[in-house]
């Protein structure tokens, strides 16, 4: 696979990821360690070497996975650990993005993760008055010189955010990034390319529905987020769908796979974000080993042409811009 910098000299990375928030368990079901186990031994043996998790995943399960695996290959290929911070926060309010909270925050993932140091780690889509905050990013810079992490940046809901970011030292920013979310193109991948701001892709396959699998009678889990989250009711609607109507999803879905001519568009929505030379790596998720070889096929693929990459544009003006566009 082809590695990509994560930042300007930053580590080098395979350009497809594995992104972690369901690792070893479906949305809203019990977490399995033994399957987790599987789905990063996948990753490994397809060569990958960019995994992305957060201290609140899977209640501190996945960053616990992580850490196992990491300790059961000690001598293989560098694997570059993506960690977030602050989501644990309860009320998530800017106010706990402070230097105790924080310090705390890096120490647990440590632990869990097994690291003396940790690769990279992200503020994990902070109220947007964080963003303006100078005590969060003094308290990452302080604990980059301390040794306890190697770099930092941050996760975002909002383009704004990501450009503010961008005034302190940071050295990448993850944002939802794919074929229903276009507007980081415009403002947010110029300026990171100017400042050597690595873009993490992530929300590749708009929680699946990008993948062209479901139809207007899918169904998911009740606790599922695509069930209980369409509206924004647990949190940020954009997490859900990419923010994209379901139906509305489904209908555009359709002219994709018209444009691309088939039925699985997996490898072509990871492929199209590739095709975005800011991108550092993208991200998609695996709940099981099955998927982390479907994902990688994204990699495989030669370069989308002048007229699809026009198609997947003028698909979104139609169906999706109106409603997404300037929300985030």
């Amino acid at each position: 696979m082809n590695k990509r910098e994560l930042f300007k000299n930053g580590p080098k990375i395979t350009e497809i990821g594995l992104g972690t928030w369901q690792l070893g368990t479906k949305w809203g079901e019990p977490f399995n360690a033994e399957e987790a186990q599987n789905v990063l031994e996948e990753a490994r043996l397809n060569g990958i070497t960019l995994i992305d998790t957060a201290d609140c995943y899977n209640g501190g399960n996945s960053e616990r996975a992580i850490g196992s695996f990491l300790k059961k290959h000690p001598d293989g290929e560098k694997i570059t650990v993506v960690t977030k911070c602050g989501r644990c926060l309860n009320p998530h309010t800017a106010e706990g993005y402070n230097r105790e909270n924080i310090t705390r925050f890096i120490e647990d993932s440590l632990s869990r993760l097994q690291l003396e140091q940790l690769d990279m780690v992200l503020l994990h889509c902070p109220p947007s008055e964080v963003f303006s905050k100078d005590e969060t990013f003094e308290t990452m810079e302080n604990l980059k010189k301390s040794g306890k992490i190697a770099s930092y940046g941050v996760s975002v809901e909002k383009v704004q955010d990501g450009i503010k970011a961008m005034e302190y030292g940071i050295s990448a920013i993850e944002v939802v990034f794919n074929m229903f979310r276009l507007k980081p193109t415009e403002e947010l991948f110029p300026l990171a390319k100017k400042k050597g701001v690595g873009i993490i892709a992530r929300v590749p396959l708009a929680s699946g529905l990008l993948t062209g699998r479901y139809n207007e009678n899918t169904t998911f889990g009740e606790k599922d987020h695509r069930t209980t989250n369409r509206n924004g009711e647990r949190f940020d609607k954009g997490e859900t769908f990419s923010g994209v109507d379901f139906n509305t999803g489904l209908k555009a879905v359709a002219e994709l796979k018209n444009l691309f001519k088939t039925e699985d568009l997996i490898p072509y929505a990871l492929k199209w974000i590739l095709m975005h030379e800011e991108v550092s790596a993208v991200i998609p998720g695996a709940s099981k080993a099955s998927q982390v070889s479907s994902n990688v096929r994204g990699a495989e693929l030669p370069p989308l042409t002048d007229e699809q990459m026009k198609g997947v544009k003028e698909i979104y003006d139609k169906y999706i811009r109106e409603s997404v566009h300037q929300n985030w």
